[in-house]
């Protein structure tokens, strides 16, 4: 592993609560497992299951670091055992369980991803979690095809904003809902044919409307609760709901009716807890299918405001407060390495 400072700074979340938990600390800092890498991070993104963590909701999976942080953009800095894609230098983004709001993060080799060309890193930092969980969600399993309507809830949000870009650039016909003039003007912007503005419409209504009372063949939906029978009455014959969150609640009640009749498939999905091996799957397809459309310039990640690492209770305020159109990123400055007074870490020999 290249020569890297032992200590790091990293902000962890000293317990549950609002933002001000959140604190920069002096970590050790990691060291690569076998198949994995350290990188040097640029830049970190700051996503919803961020929040949730901070807030005692959603405690890291099992060998997760309990530091916050789902994605990451930097250099590769030093690699584990079995180790052979990645070089030291190799400027990347990962997907991570864990890690992010720190100068260094130790990320599975497999869920890396070159930086396409015409991105920066923290531009990059933006990208994966976006990119794998529309991948999975709206390609996979709502097996979304050009030709196809998509109605993207949520869609000033970071998947939002990338959910419109990447269905509109596969042939797509897309519309999404948002909360204000402004952020619906902006999914038209990006691809979204009819933005519905939910405070002011119903969404169930303008659907049945602009596609000749006929629906939509898939529904991305992360709001849920009361959501459920309206996207269920918005749906096309054989359409799919895929549901990656519920900001209005987990439960609701339907009528099983229209899903038979209609022959509705209602599925969704998490990413955090996934395998490495899955997620590294997803790394490969997330490569194939997403960065060229990237490389073409047909999908770009939307960023909203950029905070330094130390002021990551900022970006979660502003994050909470909505105002947001596509993403917010922690921009990351690593120490500079000192003399090692003894040799750096290594991963454990064979």
């Amino acid at each position: 592993m290249s020569t890297v400072p032992e200590m790091m700074t990293a902000v962890e979340i000293a317990h549950p609560g609002g933002p001000e938990v959140l604190r920069p600390v002096s970590r050790p800092t990691p060291a690569p497992a076998p198949r994995e890498v350290l990188i040097a991070v640029a830049a970190a993104g700051v996503n919803r299951p961020d929040i949730l963590q901070r807030q005692g909701q959603y405690p890291p999976p099992p060998g997760a670091s309990d530091i916050p942080g789902l994605e990451v953009a930097g250099r590769v800095v030093g690699r584990g055992k079995d180790v052979g894609e990645w070089h030291d230098g190799d400027a990347v983004c990962a997907l991570v369980a864990g890690g992010g709001y720190a100068e260094y993060c130790a990320a599975p080799a497999v869920q890396c991803l070159p930086l396409p060309s015409g991105i920066d890193l923290v531009q990059a930092a933006a990208l994966p979690e976006a990119v794998f969980t529309v991948w999975t969600n709206v390609f996979e399993r709502g097996r979304l095809s050009a030709g196809e309507t998509l109605l993207v809830h949520g869609g000033a949000s970071g998947i939002g904003t990338t959910a419109i870009q990447m269905a509109q650039a596969r042939g797509v016909r897309v519309f999404a809902t948002a909360g204000t003039p402004d952020k619906c003007a902006a999914c038209e912007r990006l691809g979204a044919e009819r933005a519905i503005d939910y405070r002011r419409e119903d969404f169930a209504a303008v659907v049945r409307e602009m596609t000749a009372g006929r629906g939509v063949d898939v529904i991305l939906d992360m709001v849920g609760g009361d959501y459920l029978p309206r996207n269920v009455a918005s749906l096309a014959a054989d359409g799919r709901l895929v549901q990656i969150a519920f900001l209005r609640g987990s439960r609701a009640e339907i009528d099983l009716v229209p899903i038979l009749h209609r022959r509705l498939t209602l599925t969704g999905s998490t990413l955090r807890a996934r395998s490495i091996e899955e997620k590294g799957r997803l790394a490969r397809a997330v490569h194939a299918n997403v960065w060229p459309l990237i490389e073409k310039g047909q999908v770009r990640p939307v960023i909203q405001a950029a905070f330094a690492l130390d002021a990551a209770a900022e970006a979660h305020r502003a994050l909470e407060a909505g105002a947001h159109v596509g993403k917010i990123v922690l921009t990351v400055t690593p120490s500079p390495p000192a003399p090692p007074r003894r040799p750096a870490r290594r991963a454990p020999p064979s």
